[in-house]
């Protein structure tokens, strides 16, 4: 199975984090909505209840910013050299700005 990035189709903002993806990517990952028949069977299968970006890697989900951060590995190389130097913020930081993100996010456009 491919990797799977499942994005908030009604969201602006994760709208255009794909848009923003996919013309960056040098690794294969296919992108869907959460809302879609295939996103809502995924989030079944790995018992995922939030509305969340979702990243399903080697058939393991990682939700919130575990997800969004496993983006960059997926991305040409000016991209991913990041990765290392985020991944060392403690997670309950991450996701406390992700969250922080996810509440405002349907009001930005």
């Amino acid at each position: 199975m491919q990797d799977i990035l499942l994005l908030d189709g009604l969201c602006a903002l994760c709208s255009r984090s794909g848009y923003f993806l996919t013309k960056r990517l040098s690794g294969p990952l296919t992108l869907s909505e959460l809302q879609s028949e295939e996103g809502i069977a995924l989030l079944e299968k790995h018992e995922i209840t939030e509305d969340s970006v979702v990243l399903i890697r080697n058939g393991k989900p990682y939700i919130r910013s575990a997800a969004a951060i496993r983006c960059l590995l997926y991305m040409k190389w000016n991209w991913r050299w990041m990765f290392p130097f985020v991944w060392i913020i403690p997670l309950p930081i991450r996701d406390l700005g992700y969250r922080f993100i996810a509440k405002i996010r349907h009001k930005i456009n």
